[in-house]
């Protein structure tokens, strides 16, 4: 099967694994070049498991 990969489809997959490993997003949003958190954070497809060590917030 040969399959075409973007650029823009492996920054959505890296930021997200990154996310997963429990790695800050402000790292993640230097590690992107993005200006803002914010559009990093759309970059991430924010998972549960990302957000289960925030769950006692």
């Amino acid at each position: 099967m040969n399959k075409s990969v973007s650029l823009h489809s492996q920054s959505h997959s890296f930021a997200t694994h990154l996310l997963e490993k429990g790695v800050d997003i402000r790292y993640i949003q230097v590690l992107l070049g993005h200006n803002s958190s914010q559009t990093t954070e759309i970059y991430t497809h924010i998972t549960h498991k990302g957000w289960e060590k925030y769950s006692h917030l």
